[in-house]
């Protein structure tokens, strides 16, 4: 369309572009910190669409929910609320990888999203394709002005929040068959990324991919594994008092050597492998064919079967993304235990679309281009939806910061996993979609979902997404945490031999002196629990019982203490690094002691810090030294 022809439909101070959960965190977050707020989705019925899995949580992924909520995000507390089936998962690994998830009932997620978008005071929701970012020339880069729709309407506006998921250009591909289209068979967006480039955006081809749906009818349940959630659902949110639902069971069975023999006789029929595709895929997601071909000597797969909502006869096949013919996918699905007479109702098909290079982002998300131009999500580079989320809200966060004159708030590796997948999406960059992992997070042990609230709520009381009632309930936790800690270092059991059986049931060893009742914690087979009881048979004097949440952080204080304080003298130096800053607008192409390709690195990424600088590739110790040396922080 031509611009002539742009007409004025109104003003807000944000514009989102997309309603994924990416958009979704973004668009709450600005309107909740006062300011007038619009945001774009080519299709209502789109919004916090799971074209995926219908899942929440899942390792590291359960502990990036877990920030959001602590920031003052709604991801946690709709996962709450639509739950079919949840589960702590890594039990027997430790609690540093502890990590929640659940199986979610798609539709009502979408509705109760959408639904608390409407509510929102601030807050507009729009059906339309963005098709045009308005900019004007500022003192040293463009700044944005507003954004136009396909119908030429034209919106005024103060910042522009870019969370566009999957539709820039999108290109589904079954087989030998590809479409222009978006996920889930809604409209692809193909004019914006035209605009980005003409911005001075880098873009990227990536791809992703979905398994079929197949139909509930049809299925032996009786040849597969069940597969139950825990007895007590631990919820998501804080602010979540309980969660009471009659859990849904999810399947486990396993691919066989015909379902293998199927793929391999049919592999040249494999976008992936006949060339095809063009988009780079997830190496930690790959496809049912990619899987066979790569690891030959496996027998089987695991493939899980999963609910997709209590209203529904769909089924997920969990592990068996693929983008092979339909009439394949038919019969290796029917190959499978228990799938023999199954009907497929949505094939699998895999996607094509654009992204951005996000080293052309700061730290806070904002655009190194374009001044008040925010991306977040599957633009940047990421999949999943709880990366788009964490992105989501952070963007948000700083979109209205910005509009009210505040510096950015920048959440470092030591203090979240949001921290970390910003971390490395803008240093690093990448050049596949980025999936987050516990170990990527070198403070890992710190970084755990039982802490959330305590590294980060603060920041969203602080920005203003956090009320003061919570933040009140906050304080109070972490203080009964500091006072019952202090009372199991000071209790002694006096008499011994009173506990020596009850020990020796847990298969610990008996007493023969004086210990701290922190001392008993401190064994691997005694729990928070047993210390109640071991007060007992001491006749010690009782006291208030504390919360099973309280308890669950004091046991992993108390038993992991000398790896925590070892963690937290790592993150000390970390920190040390992270405050040696360096200037915004720099050319390094005056150092001339660093090496040529750290000057390049440098100069494209502009790091915020020398700590950030290190993590750069191609920049070597010996270019770090050369830093402090100039800027005589040695």
């Amino acid at each position: 369309m031509d611009r002539e022809n742009y007409f004025d439909a109104g003003e807000c101070d944000v514009a989102v572009v997309g309603a994924g959960h990416a958009g979704c965190e973004a668009a709450l977050a600005c309107a909740r910190m006062g300011f007038k707020t619009i945001i774009f989705a080519i299709n209502l019925d789109s919004v916090g669409n799971m074209p995926c899995n219908p899942s929440i949580g899942g390792t590291s992924k359960g502990q990036l929910v877990r920030e959001i909520d602590a920031l003052g995000g709604s991801m946690g507390k709709i996962a709450d609320k639509t739950t079919l089936q949840s589960k702590i998962l890594n039990r027997a690994k430790g609690p540093a990888v502890y990590s929640l998830r659940a199986q979610i009932d798609r539709r009502d997620y979408q509705v109760e999203m959408k639904h608390e978008l409407e509510l929102e005071k601030n807050l507009e929701v729009k059906q339309g394709e963005i098709i045009d970012i308005l900019t004007e020339d500022g003192e040293n880069i463009p700044f944005v002005t507003g954004v136009v729709t396909h119908t030429g309407a034209t919106y005024k506006c103060k910042s522009v929040i870019l969370s566009t998921g999957t539709y820039l250009k999108g290109r589904v591909i079954i087989g030998d068959v590809s479409y222009s289209s978006g996920p889930d068979g809604l409209f692809p967006a193909n004019s914006l990324s035209a605009r980005l480039k003409e911005l001075g955006f880098t873009l990227k081809r990536f791809k992703t991919g979905t398994p079929a749906r197949i139909r509930r009818e049809g299925i032996d349940f009786s040849q597969m594994e069940i597969q139950y959630g825990d007895d007590v659902i631990e919820p998501f949110s804080a602010e979540t008092e309980k969660v009471e639902i009659d859990q849904m069971p999810c399947y486990l069975t396993h691919t066989t050597a015909e379902t293998h023999e199927i793929i391999r006789q049919n592999i040249h029929r494999s976008p992936m492998f006949n060339g095809s595709i063009e988009g780079v895929g997830p190496r930690y997601c790959p496809s049912i064919e990619d899987k066979v071909m790569r690891f030959a000597d496996k027998e089987r797969h695991q493939a899980f079967v999963e609910p997709m909502g209590r209203n529904t006869e769909e089924m997920y096949l969990q592990g068996m993304s693929s983008s092979l013919p339909e009439d394949v996918q038919i019969k290796f699905i029917r190959s499978i235990k228990g799938l023999s007479d199954v009907v497929i109702m949505r094939p699998a098909y895999a996607i094509e679309y654009d992204a951005i290079d996000a080293q052309q982002l700061k730290l806070s998300l904002e655009s190194r281009i374009v001044d008040n131009l925010f991306c977040a999500g599957q633009i940047n580079g990421s999949s999943g939806y709880e990366e788009a989320a964490a992105q989501g809200i952070v963007a948000g966060i700083n979109a209205a910061l910005k509009l009210q004159g505040r510096e950015p708030l920048i959440i470092d590796r030591s203090e979240g996993y949001t921290g970390v997948l910003i971390d490395d999406l803008v240093t690093m960059g990448t050049n596949e979609p980025y999936r987050m992992m516990t170990s990527r997070a070198e403070y890992r042990l710190v970084l755990r979902h039982d802490n959330a609230e305590e590294r980060l709520l603060e920041k969203g009381y602080n920005v203003g997404l956090i009320s003061e009632e919570r933040y009140q309930k906050f304080l109070k936790k972490q203080n009964a945490i500091k006072t019952e800690r202090e009372r199991l270092e000071n209790t002694y059991i006096s008499h011994p031999k009173t506990i020596n059986s009850f020990l020796e049931e847990k298969g610990s060893t008996p007493l023969k002196c004086s210990v701290s009742l922190a001392d008993l914690l401190r064994r691997p087979e005694i729990v928070y629990a047993d210390i109640k009881e071991i007060e007992k048979l001491a006749e010690i004097e009782s006291v208030e019982p504390v919360s099973k949440e309280v308890g669950d952080e004091l046991e992993i204080l108390v038993k992991y203490e000398g790896y925590i304080k070892r963690q937290e003298q790592q993150i000390n130096q970390f920190r040390k690094m992270e405050k040696k800053l360096l200037p915004a607008d720099f050319d390094y192409k005056t150092i001339n002691t660093l090496s040529l390709e750290a000057r390049e690195k440098l100069n494209k990424i502009k790091p915020a810090s020398i700590g950030q600088a290190s993590r750069i590739s191609g920049v070597s110790p010996a270019d770090i030294t050369a830093l402090l040396v100039y800027f005589k922080e040695v």
